[in-house]
């Protein structure tokens, strides 16, 4: 008896917890399905073009451009020939967004959707695990950097009493109490913003992209007015010649695109909610070169003319204004890092939702999307991401961030497996009702939910590089072969991967390979006779007719 009651308290709960479905939808949720996975529907579609032109804005004035500079300049690089590098990342960056958000704004899927597609219905699960992995420790490292943004703001408002802090936490701990201070006060402030869907957020990007840009431009007015010009830095001839500076240029050119990876990898989470199939176009093509080449122009710029002030490169915008509040609080200095310190405030806000919690709780949404789903699996993510103590990644850098970092080992092969599913494999077109059914009916199920042809090709664009991979977390590459494939990386795992895929599938095709279909749950379907069944027989009149929409 106790028993019994236990179990129907079980299913009473899991009933009330599960995901809320929308009124007269065509699906419910299921093992498969819920409402952020399912096509977006016309009401959710609200992206303009403005909108991911603001987008393409937040995500291009970050840290990873703003310092891109420095790991070329550190390679061996001239200040010329590091920013012609960044125009080569800028504009390969904008393609690999295009065409890897080309399915979203056409089908209206995300990128954990369309996984099902080329790597099985359970296969998809393996690119998912590895975002989300991922996903954890950039959104830790972006909260982090949060918190300074929290703690410029509260050193101008505070004074020195905030600046020079009394440190009481021990050396161990890899971070000073005003830094934690900061950061769970970002905590506080960010919380809130997960409970913003992602189709209404493109009001407060654009507050957002017009704060950080006048952030960007003002440092940079400062700190050339400051030191009566760009300083030194800009004139700095290349260090490295020959073949030696040609390889460091190609490994500088694909590494920051790989660090570009996982957004560009990620694009279909955003360009699903796109209003026309041509929205996100403009952001992607033009907005997203322009903001990663300004903001790697300005970072130079100012770290230069900065150096010419403070005798140190200080390459990263948030040390910069700890920095000068260090070294100065008189009224200018307060109010500038103030709102400088709040223009970076809003940037950091916006990049944690852009780059990890929507498309990471898209993907935790995918392992259980019964009682997860995007707003859920955020705030599922972030807990998780406090819990790892991200400040021992940044304070101390160590082998697992080299690794990190070179994560786009595993990445670029993905992309390119969805690239050649949509285009080459699919000509554009998916029986969507199948990518959320998990048997033999479907489409995508192949071999017990698994596509061998995806992790074949995966492997495939994988296993050459990880010598040069692994040579380059031990810090000992000679320049032979495999370092140089590994210099090449991204490039080698998006081209080998997306045709190993494509020829598999040309040499053994997969039922339905080709063909499309209106999306209509079937499981829903079978739901909805079954209760047709029921109701006739209590002589209940009821329509059995399935909602569906096109897409």
């Amino acid at each position: 008896m106790v028993a019994q009651e236990k179990s129907e308290k079980v299913k009473y709960w899991a009933k009330r917890l599960e995901c809320p479905v929308d009124e007269d939808a065509g699906y419910h949720n299921t093992f498969w399905c819920n409402r952020d996975l399912i096509p977006i529907p016309p009401d959710r579609q609200t992206w303009n073009w403005q909108g991911y032109a603001g987008y393409w804005i937040v995500a291009g004035i970050n840290t990873t451009a703003w310092t891109s500079g420095s790991s070329l300049l550190s390679l061996g690089l001239s200040v010329p020939q590091s920013m012609g590098v960044v125009v080569g990342v800028a504009l390969i960056a904008a393609i690999i967004a295009v065409i890897a958000g080309w399915p979203g704004s056409h089908q209206h899927l995300g990128f954990t959707v369309l996984c099902r597609a080329s790597w099985g219905m359970r296969g998809g699960f393996w690119p998912v695990l590895n975002r989300i992995m991922t996903a954890i420790i950039w959104l830790g490292i972006q909260m982090y950097w949060g918190g300074q943004a929290i703690k410029i703001i509260l050193g101008a408002l505070i004074g020195p009493k905030f600046v020079h802090l009394t440190n009481t936490l021990p050396e161990s701990a890899n971070v000073d109490t005003a830094s934690l201070i900061s950061f769970f006060v970002f905590i506080v402030i960010f919380l809130p913003t997960l409970m913003v869907p992602p189709e209404k957020l493109q009001t407060p990007f654009r507050i957002t992209f017009v704060m950080v840009t006048c952030t960007m431009f003002g440092i940079l007015g400062w700190a050339i007015s400051a030191a009566n010009g760009p300083g030194k830095l800009i004139n700095t001839p290349a260090t490295k010649h020959g073949a030696v500076l040609s390889w460091n240029a190609v490994y500088g050119l694909q590494s920051i695109v790989g660090s570009q990876a996982s957004g560009c990898l990620g694009q279909s989470d955003w360009t699903r909610y796109a209003r026309t199939p041509n929205a996100a176009l403009f952001g992607q093509a033009v907005t997203a070169p322009i903001a990663i080449c300004v903001t790697a122009i300005c970072g130079i710029l100012i770290t230069s003319a900065s150096a010419t002030i403070y005798d140190q490169y200080v390459w990263n915008p948030f040390e910069l204004l700890l920095l000068i509040q260090q070294e100065s609080l008189t009224a200018g200095a307060r109010a500038g890092t103030f709102f400088a310190g709040l223009g970076f405030l809003c940037s950091q806000l916006a990049l944690c939702i852009v780059l990890n919690c929507v498309s990471a709780g898209m993907d935790l949404a995918a392992l259980c999307p019964k009682w997860i789903n995007i707003r859920r699996g955020s705030y599922l993510l972030t807990v998780i991401a406090i819990a790892i103590c991200p400040w021992n990644y940044v304070a101390k850098p160590t082998t697992f961030i080299t690794v990190l970092s070179g994560w786009s080992v595993f990445l670029s092969p993905m992309t390119g497996i969805v690239v050649s599913d949509y285009f080459l494999v699919r000509k554009r077109q998916y029986y969507l009702g199948d990518l959320y059914t998990a048997n033999s009916s479907s489409a995508y199920w192949y071999t017990f939910g698994f596509n061998w042809r995806g992790f074949l090709a995966w492997v495939m664009g994988l296993w050459p590089v990880l010598p040069g991979f692994a040579r380059a977390i031990q810090g000992v590459q000679t320049g032979n072969g495999w370092d140089h494939l590994y210099d090449i990386t991204y490039f080698y795992g998006f081209f080998v991967a997306s045709l190993t895929y494509w020829a598999c599938h040309t040499a053994f095709p997969a039922p339905k390979q080709t063909g499309s279909s209106p999306f209509v749950l079937a499981e829903h379907v079978q739901m909805l006779e079954a209760e047709g069944r029921r109701r006739s027989d209590s002589l209940e009149p009821v329509d059995v007719q399935p909602a569906k929409y096109e897409v």
